[in-house]
C-alpha cells in the first residue's frame, strides 16, 4: 500500500471509529463560585506558547496532508477556517510531502490559504535536523511538532519497529530549527518522566494527546490480519495526561488534546494546567459532515461558550484559570494516587 493510500485509509478509518470519550475529564467539576467580581467584556483569551502568542487558547491540531487531492482540500478548507476564526492550526505528517515532491501542496496550500496565520509543521521523531528544516521551510512554519507515536507504529503492519535515539534525535531538531519545538503524542497520552525528558532536551512544549480520544491502535488495527488488540485500550487518559505534565513543565506550556469536545473540556484542561488546548476528530468529523462555514460558527461558540465559563469562574485570562479550585474524583484520582500526585493541591487553591 502507498504512503497516499494509507493516509487516505487513516482519513476514513478515524471518521468511522470516532472517539471513546474516555478521558477522564468527567472526574473534574469546578468548584461553584457565588462571587465571582467578574465581567464578560473583561474576559481574554489569548495565551502563549513560548514566545508564540495565541488570540485563543484553542487550535485545530494535526489531521492530514500526502493523500493527495482530498487531503488538499482538508488543508485548505481547515486553513480558511483558521484564518477567519484567528485559532492557530497544525498540519499532519509532511514526511509524505519530503518524500514525494508531488504531495508538497497538499501542506503548502495551508500558507497560501493563511498567509499570516500561526502554522504548526509535524514530522515522526524519525525525522533529522535536514528534514525538520524543510518542513518548516516548506509551509513557512511558526513551530514543528515532533509526534511520538510508538503504538501505532507497531500496531501500523508497515510500521517501524526500532525506537532507539528518539530522544537524542529530538534534541538536535531543537538545537538546530529556528521555531519552538513541541513534542507531540498521537493518542496514548503522555507520563511525568517522559514530560521530564522532554524538556531536559530543550522542546518549547509538550502536547499531552491522551487516551479518549481517535485511537490509532482501533485504527491500525482494521489494517491487519492478526490484531493487537491489546493495544486497543492502552495509554494514558487526557485529564491523568495533563497533571503529570504539570508536575514536571516547571511553567513551561502544555498543550491538551486527546477527545476534547466542548468548551467545558477546554476549561478543565487549561484549569488543570494547559496553555493551550488542541482539536482533531471533532474538528475532521464537522468538517466533512457539516462543511466549512457550520465548522467556523462551530468554533466561535466555543470561544463564546469558554468566555461564559470563565465569567462564572471569576477569572479573566487563561492564567488565571489555572488558579481555579478543582475537585478531581474517580478513576483519575486513582491515577493520581497511586502515581504520587497530592489532588488536594488543585482543590485547596
Amino acid at each position: 500500500m502507498s504512503r497516499m493510500e494509507r493516509k487516505m485509509d487513516h482519513i476514513r478509518l478515524a471518521l468511522e471509529t470516532g472517539q471513546s470519550n474516555r478521558t477522564g475529564l468527567d472526574d473534574i467539576r469546578f468548584v461553584h463560585q457565588s462571587i465571582p467580581e467578574t465581567s464578560l467584556d473583561s474576559v481574554s483569551l489569548e495565551t502563549k506558547i513560548g514566545e508564540l502568542v495565541l488570540s485563543s487558547p484553542i487550535f485545530i491540531n494535526a489531521m492530514t496532508g500526502g493523500g493527495g487531492e482530498r487531503t488538499l482540500n482538508i488543508n485548505r478548507r481547515l486553513a480558511q477556517v483558521a484564518k477567519e476564526t484567528g485559532i492557530g492550526l497544525a498540519v499532519g505528517s509532511q514526511m509524505a510531502a519530503l518524500k514525494n515532491n508531488e504531495e508538497r501542496l497538499t501542506f503548502e496550500v495551508v500558507r497560501e490559504e493563511n498567509p499570516n496565520g500561526i502554522i504548526f509543521g509535524n514530522l515522526g521523531s524519525e525525522a533529522n535536523v535536514d528534514q525538520a528544516r524543510a518542513a518548516v521551510d516548506m509551509i513557512q512554519a511558526d513551530g514543528l511538532q515532533i509526534h511520538l507515536n510508538v503504538v501505532q507504529e507497531l500496531t501500523m503492519p508497515e510500521g517501524d519497529r526500532n525506537f532507539r535515539g528518539m530522544l537524542t534525535r529530538i534534541e538536535r531538531i531543537v538545537n538546530q530549527v529556528n521555531v519552538p519545538v513541541i513534542a507531540k503524542e498521537t493518542g496514548f497520552g503522555i507520563s511525568k518522566e517522559s514530560v521530564e525528558a522532554l524538556f531536559s532536551v530543550g522542546v518549547s512544549a509538550v502536547d499531552v494527546s491522551g487516551f479518549g480520544g481517535t485511537n490509532f491502535a482501533v485504527i491500525e488495527n482494521q489494517r491487519r490480519t492478526n490484531t493487537y488488540s491489546f493495544f486497543e485500550s492502552w495509554g494514558n487518559p487526557t485529564a491523568a495526561s495533563i497533571i503529570e505534565a504539570n508536575e514536571k513543565s516547571a511553567g513551561r506550556p502544555i498543550i491538551a488534546s486527546g477527545g476534547i469536545q466542548s468548551s467545558l473540556d477546554v476549561a478543565k484542561c487549561l484549569a488543570l494546567g494547559a496553555s493551550a488546548v488542541a482539536l482533531a476528530g471533532r474538528m475532521l468529523r464537522s468538517l466533512t459532515e457539516h462543511g466549512q462555514e457550520y465548522l467556523i460558527t462551530e468554533v466561535a461558540q466555543l470561544n463564546d461558550d469558554l468566555k461564559v465559563i470563565m465569567t462564572a469562574l471569576g477569572k479573566t485570562s487563561v492564567e488565571e484559570l489555572k488558579t481555579s479550585p478543582l475537585i478531581i474524583s474517580g478513576d483519575t484520582w486513582h491515577w493520581l494516587n497511586e502515581r504520587g500526585i497530592n489532588t488536594k493541591k488543585y482543590s485547596q487553591r
